[in-house]
């Protein structure tokens, strides 16, 4: 059986642990090589329940469980398993002053600046480096053009730089909060725009969370109409990366040409969906839009023509020596510097790292119609940006076997009767995103609404990712490391 990218559980089965126990047991299952995919906790009376979301190699999703009082704190993961140290700080800073401490922490500072320290962003405690003549250059907040707000604090020795800080949570924008604010079969409107360039993402983790809540199974059509919708999001995201760093390294012909292919992409979105972005396309039960035989025969004559312009440009830029030069050797990270952190997504592939949730949790869907994860293990920006070519290709593959096959329905999509959601029940929801996996967990109570929200954005495990990337870097490399790993300040600051 097809290991689901979905785990559905009742809230206090098993018994949750104590603190003590709870957290051998999370440091057992990563010295044995499971990935810790989500930390979280929420307040439970005068107490914390926390949640540790983990994947096992080769098998579906667990968690582990365990109610702890305030104030009460646990030996850091982190100190033996980095990757978990973005998702401890976020614990300590969520659970707030009186809340739970990893203890012996070596990173422990603010994610986001939730509640009280949102007026205290100036008492950042910066790392530094000492030396005669190492310099700092700060970046931000403010940016210029329509970049969010986020600080890059350098520290440079000459144009090298030894250690790149990011200062993120500017934007306090309480999603998790809003979201708990409304029916929880009403949020997609909402969920659509935690995170505007994978709408596609969220909105299908959302949609297949409160789908297994309610107690139904989508219909295979609708589900390949999904499928289609987040494979079109992918290309059309990944184009805008290989656009922004063409246009970082002034190869002007493969940044105006990578532009133009995306509008097509976005433009053929719309004329299935209404909007560019597929908002409006996904909602809890199916999709608003099938895809009948006019707009199947649109998208296939769109993708056989975007797929010639794009093998051309592709190649134009992989053969031009000013490019190769500029990216191979520039931000490297190593196979073993990305495993450490949990870096996810393409930024993992491009080190070696094999994952992917579309072959790791491939369900129904992925496992009639399997995707190869594309993988390059130099870990550079050259890599990257092989990575995103080689994966606008994958899709490109996999969407021809839906669209080509007549016998592949696409145009039933009648949703089925949505019931109330099922009480004192926890759903964790997984979909892979253009720049990793979208992590979404909903939490019912006895009256089946929803008591908590969890968001993760695969932004937020790959900003360290980003940070080392840059060390031992001339400061003008980090704009195409930047563009390379393509995060999401908004999907940091939740």
């Amino acid at each position: 059986m097809a290991h689901e990218p979905l785990l559905l559980i009742a809230a206090n089965d098993p018994t949750p642990l104590a603190l003590a126990p709870w957290a051998e047991a999370c440091r057992a299952a990563l010295d044995a090589g499971e990935r810790l995919v989500m930390l979280f906790g929420r307040p439970d009376g005068n107490a914390f329940m926390l949640t540790a979301v983990l994947q096992p190699p080769a098998t579906g999703l667990r968690v582990l469980r365990a109610r702890a009082p305030r104030g009460a704190s646990y030996p850091a993961l982190t100190a033996s398993h980095p990757a978990a140290q973005i998702h401890e700080r976020e614990l300590w800073e969520q659970t707030g002053p009186n809340g739970i401490t990893p203890e012996g922490h070596p990173w422990l500072k603010p994610v986001r600046f939730e509640g009280a320290r949102q007026q205290r962003m100036d008492e950042y405690p910066f790392f530094t480096v000492r030396g005669q003549e190492v310099h700092e250059v700060g970046v931000g907040p403010i940016h210029a053009s329509v970049i969010e707000p986020g600080h890059f604090r350098f520290m440079c020795h000459g144009e090298r730089v030894q250690h790149l800080e990011i200062q993120l949570g500017y934007q306090h924008r309480g999603v998790e909060a809003l979201l708990l604010q409304r029916p929880p079969l009403a949020l997609t409107p909402l969920i659509e725009t935690v995170a505007g360039d994978s709408s596609i993402a969220y909105a299908w983790g959302y949609c297949a969370a409160v789908e297994a809540l309610a107690g139904i199974a989508i219909t295979p059509e609708a589900e390949r109409v999904r499928g289609i919708a987040l494979e079109l999001e992918r290309i059309a995201m990944h184009l805008v990366g290989l656009t922004g760093l063409a246009t970082d390294i002034a190869f002007l012909q493969g940044g105006a040409t990578y532009g133009r292919l995306r509008t097509a992409i976005i433009n053929a979105t719309m004329r299935v969906s209404g909007s560019r972005f597929g908002r409006g396309w996904l909602r809890p039960g199916g999709v608003r839009h099938a895809i009948g035989d006019e707009r199947r025969r649109d998208l296939q004559a769109t993708l056989a023509a975007f797929a010639k312009d794009l093998a051309e440009v592709n190649a134009l830029v992989l053969g031009a020596r000013s490019v190769r030069s500029r990216l191979q050797g520039v931000g490297t990270v190593s196979a073993r510097a990305a495993r450490d952190l949990g870096l996810v997504g393409h930024a993992a592939r491009a080190s070696g790292v094999d994952v992917d949730t579309r072959a790791d949790l491939p369900g129904r869907l992925y496992t009639a119609h399997p995707v190869t994860p594309q993988v390059e293990y130099d870990g550079d920006c050259w890599a990257r940006l092989r990575v995103r070519m080689r994966e606008i290709d994958e899709s490109l593959r996999w969407l021809d076997t839906l669209l080509a096959d007549p016998a592949i329905d696409l145009a039933t999509a009648s949703p089925p009767p949505l019931g109330a959601p099922k009480p004192e029940t926890l759903c964790i929801s997984v979909r892979e995103g253009f720049r990793g996996p979208v992590v979404q967990a909903y939490e019912t109570d006895a009256g089946g609404r929803l008591r908590h929200v969890k968001l993760q954005d695969p932004s937020l495990p790959n900003w360290f990712g980003l940070a080392l990337a840059v060390r031992d870097n001339e400061i003008s490399d980090f704009p195409i490391c930047n563009k390379s790993f393509d995060l999401s300040y908004c999907g940091n600051d939740l």
